[in-house]
């Protein structure tokens, strides 16, 4: 078993093969496995060396990398070879819920692994670059032990502490922002081009709209923190009234209204819990309690 510069990489998805092709780049020794065995072929071309199944792939290395779909799929890969995992440090940057994270790594504990839980925070074609991050949590001595090698994935590594489910709440939290941050931004395109406008005639618009945000995120993050909502410089009744006029404008040029509509509901909820003389950041006092 190899310790050091070496690595196996388990699942050679688009991201599976570009960290694979990241490591080989620093010149680390690659073993990779794949349920489809072919997409490791442009990797076996550049040097990395294709274990014929995942015993094998899990003996060649005491560092492991999963790049698998879900914690599912890491269950149905692993479990074919138990007797091989004792010794290993698996760094699973599998997507799935923090409680799904912190019990596969009870798991792989019992089976003499550790796993380090990962949250990648870029696409595939952000892989190997200095500027990009990985969160991780996990047993700290692992993190330390690997950290360099982690490098190679991320420039970045933001270790979040020993609770494996730490490193997958902060990947699901930007995933939050990301998916309904590009539905607004399709939302937009669908309202300008029914209305004769293209995509790029409304990207600069939406780009410095975008840009705006993070000065608003810092303004309501203390005053959220600090339990206030008063409202002094917005109210709940101002954003429903806004709220109304976009719903309505995408209805009236024919355009889904459901984002908007689900937008506007929570301003509607917010004035019938009696939030309707305080700030729109109230909205987080009914996410908190489930009855937004």
């Amino acid at each position: 078993m190899n310790t050091r510069h070496s690595v196996t990489v388990i699942g050679l998805g688009p991201m599976g093969r570009a960290m694979a092709g990241a490591f080989l780049d620093r010149g680390y020794e690659v073993t990779v496995w794949n349920r489809t065995a072919s997409r490791a072929d442009a990797l076996v071309e550049r040097g990395a060396v294709l274990a014929s199944n995942v015993e094998e792939a899990l003996a060649a290395n005491e560092l492991v990398i999963l790049s698998l779909t879900d914690y599912a799929a890491m269950y149905a890969t692993l479990e074919t070879a138990i007797d091989a995992l004792a010794g290993r440090t698996i760094v699973n940057l599998s997507s799935d819920t923090p409680e799904k994270a912190r019990a596969a790594a009870l798991w792989a504990a019992e089976r003499g692994a550790v796993q380090l839980t990962g949250g990648v925070t870029v696409p595939p074609s952000g892989i190997g670059r200095a500027e990009s991050s990985t969160f991780y949590s996990g047993p700290q001595h692992a993190f330390d032990r690997h950290r360099s090698a982690l490098e190679v994935i991320t420039g970045r590594t933001d270790y979040r502490g020993e609770d494996p489910g730490q490193a997958a709440l902060m990947y699901q939290i930007g995933m939050v922002m990301f998916w309904t941050s590009m539905l607004s931004y399709w939302q937009a395109i669908a309202l300008a081009q029914a209305n004769g406008l293209s995509a790029a005639d409304i990207l600069p618009h939406a780009v410095d709209t975008a840009n705006s945000l993070p000065g608003f995120f810092t303004f309501y993050a203390e005053r959220i923190d600090d339990g206030q909502h008063t409202g002094d410089v917005d109210r709940i009744a101002m954003g429903m009234a806004s709220a109304e006029h976009v719903l309505h404008t995408n209805t009236d040029a024919g355009v889904d209204g459901t984002l908007p509509g689900t937008v506007l509901e929570f301003f509607r909820r917010g004035m019938d819990a009696g939030y309707s003389g305080e700030s729109f950041s109230s909205v987080v006092e009914l996410m908190m309690t489930g009855r937004g």
